[in-house]
């Protein structure tokens, strides 16, 4: 920390006009399982410094993990030349203006993923596997089991007296199972999980319960699903499903950088424009979040990686577009306020704008209530794939658990149902939202180069009417 600060008080002194550095530390352990055979383990470890700096009005970055002084004085200067020779042909760039907080903060923990011993991981893979091998109906002759757990540490200081200690350990992973029936062909899904916290968050999460619950909705859907008749239905989505339209046609389409343009030509556009604040998206009952601060949740922060602290984002408020994911930058050049949406992955990355947890927000029904008011239509429980245009205007899910919907009640499952509508068409074919809201982890993807950063999706159901659906 007292070199950190030693270099930001040279590199104002050298001219520039702001200047952070961020040590960061990221230890990973995982394991993996293929077909019940355990593969070595793997350990990483990477640890460095990124270093921020705006003169003349232009924005530069530059790391470095050797982290004795000669070094962090080197690159830190590197970075304050690189901005001063773009300043003529760069965009100003501005910051908004926020609290210098001191804060250090963490997830809670008792025992540390990185430290749980291998032995332990391999008994619990070993019971996934054997728990989906006893699954009654299709075979599972390829499984892929990966369980492992990270530990990310910063330290953050910034020009305007800003200082923040954090330290947040996660477990998480994922199952790729593959069901086969001879003259049904093969159903494959991957179901990820992730959580914030110490490794007794395994426990919480049921690993075995969970593959068991997977491995019997794929081995239904493949030996008994029919194909769906193309038309136009109503259709009943899982929390599953509504997480990953929140996540793809809101979040990401509302992240002011790509707004701006400046993710075009690496993680893609948005519909939106930046004068699109109170247009509306959807019918009234559609509310969709942001929330970093969520006890153990996978996208867990308290304060983002430019100091902020953070906040919950309205993105869509009854409908309405109300509000961008920002930074600090694009809050100054908005006008607005940094709403603590910057996130780094690593020391060698620069903290760019990034979902946390991103949810539709839970309404008043019952899941079986979502059911009496559908005739004839379709429940898809859960997806096996989705696909997004580069402005997040064109999507494609298609399901995996999924059934007919007759008088309210649920009958025979369907074999991959295919929604495909604009994201104007989906949220407004929104009428009703239930009270099961869920979330599951997911690795977000962004930035150049890139980014994967721990993310939960979620939503309750919700009853959408006249989607047209068919089949894969």
């Amino acid at each position: 920390m007292a070199d950190g600060e030693r270099l930001v008080d040279l590199l104002m002194k050298e001219g520039a006009e702001y200047a952070e550095v961020r040590f960061q530390r990221n230890v990973e352990f995982g394991l993996v399982m293929k077909n019940g055979t355990p593969e070595p383990p793997e350990y990483s470890e990477a640890y460095g410094a990124g270093i921020r700096v705006i003169s003349e009005g232009a924005l530069a970055f530059a790391s470095t993990n050797i982290l004795g002084w000669d070094s962090l004085r080197e690159t830190g200067m590197r970075a304050l030349k690189t901005a001063s020779a773009t300043s003529g042909t760069a965009s100003r760039t501005g910051l908004s203006k926020e609290k210098a907080i001191k804060k250090s903060w963490g997830a809670n923990y008792k025992l540390l993923p990185t430290e749980v011993d291998t032995s332990t991981v391999i008994e619990l893979l070993k019971d996934v596997d054997s728990t989906v091998l006893g699954v009654k109906g299709a075979k599972f002759p390829n499984r892929l089991l990966v369980l492992g757990g990270t530990v990310e540490e910063k330290e953050y200081m910034n020009s305007e007296g800003a200082s923040m200690t954090s330290k947040v350990p996660r477990i998480g992973g994922y199952f790729l199972l593959t069901a086969f029936e001879e003259g049904k062909g093969s159903l494959q899904r991957i179901a990820q999980f992730g959580e914030s916290g110490g490794w007794e968050r395994v426990e919480i999460v049921d690993l075995v319960g969970l593959a068991k619950e997977e491995a019997e909705g794929i081995s239904k859907n493949l030996l008994e699903g029919i194909s769906v008749v193309p038309g136009r239905y109503d259709v009943v989505v899982g929390g599953e499903v509504s997480g990953i339209i929140a996540h793809e046609a809101c979040g990401h389409p509302q992240e002011a950088d790509r707004i701006l343009g400046r993710e075009a030509a690496q993680a893609g556009e948005s519909y939106l424009k930046k004068d699109m604040l109170g247009r509306r998206i959807g019918n009234a009952v559609v509310n969709v979040s942001d929330l970093p601060s969520i006890p153990n949740s996978n996208g867990f922060y308290l304060y983002d990686d430019e100091g902020v602290k953070a906040a919950k984002k309205r993105l869509i408020t009854n409908g309405i577009i109300n509000e961008f994911l920002q930074n600090r930058e694009t809050g100054h050049e908005l006008g607005t306020k940094s709403n603590a949406a910057a996130r780094a992955t690593a020391y060698s990355r620069e903290p760019i704008i990034r979902m946390s947890n991103t949810y539709v927000e839970p309404g008043g029904h019952s899941l079986e209530e979502l059911f009496e008011g559908v005739k004839d239509g379709l429940y898809i429980k859960s997806f096996q794939e989705w696909n997004i245009d580069d402005t997040r205007w064109n999507n494609r899910y298609v399901g995996l658990e999924a059934y007919l919907i007759e008088g309210g009640e649920l009958k025979a499952p369907v074999r991959s149902p295919v929604i495909e509508a604009t994201t104007e068409v989906i949220f407004s074919s929104v009428e009703a939202v239930g009270k099961d809201l869920i979330f599951k982890a997911a690795t977000c993807g962004k930035g150049q180069p890139e980014q994967g950063a721990p993310v939960w999706t979620g939503g309750p159901s919700m009853r959408m009417r006249g989607l047209y659906i068919k089949g894969r």
